[in-house]
């Protein structure tokens, strides 16, 4: 996080005791996107430890770092085994074939010049991508700067536990706290998830 991302999300006084709290966090394009939206794929609806655990298994199954072809030749008993439901193996398995086979370029070279919103388009036409999926994708995968991931439920609850006491407010209230982030609100969604997961 460089100077003048800490400059504008220090304007936002609650932010900024955020950013002492929790130190520089950072927003990096990853490694290996498919790999990523693997990790998302088997993180859906779990906690962070069952997630953690299940990932780990995963990763035994498929021999090291997931790659389409690796995912498609797995076996469906073993991946059952390291804790995937069906559905989240045919998720995987639909995603693996887009990366391989599908008309578009995935990649963050393939979607330099796309916007979040037709990226977000792209991946929920996959099995198994919805919104929240697309949305880490955009943060975790691609590097992107100003997401604000509404979707997510330690999102929503950090938002409350630091700007409302722990009470409710609504998605306009959230998009509102976040207006004072751009165009770094991906850097406020660390924060307050950090927040909300100390």
């Amino acid at each position: 996080m460089n100077d003048r991302i800490a400059t504008t999300l220090r304007e936002d006084p609650t932010m900024a005791a955020l950013v002492d709290r929790h130190g520089r966090l950072a927003v990096e394009p990853a490694d290996d996107e498919f790999a990523r939206l693997c990790t998302s794929i088997v993180n859906q609806q779990l906690s962070t430890a069952s997630a953690a655990a299940i990932h780990e298994r995963f990763l035994g199954v498929v021999d090291g770092d997931p790659t389409p072809d690796r995912v498609l030749a797995a076996d469906e008993d073993a991946l059952r085994e390291a804790g995937l439901s069906g559905t989240k193996v045919e998720y995987l398995r639909s995603a693996a074939t887009e990366f391989r086979d599908g008309e578009r370029d995935l990649t963050r070279e393939g979607l330099a010049d796309v916007d979040d919103d037709a990226v977000v388009e792209a991946l929920t036409e996959i099995r198994g991508v919805g919104e929240w999926t697309a949305r880490m994708y955009l943060i975790f995968a691609l590097g992107r700067e100003d997401v604000l991931p509404l979707g997510d439920l330690a999102v929503r609850k950090g938002l409350e536990r630091v700007y409302n006491d722990g009470e409710e407010l609504t998605r306009a209230e959230m998009r509102e706290i976040g207006e004072a982030w751009r165009p770094y609100r991906s850097y406020g969604t660390r924060y307050v998830w950090a927040e909300y997961e100390s």
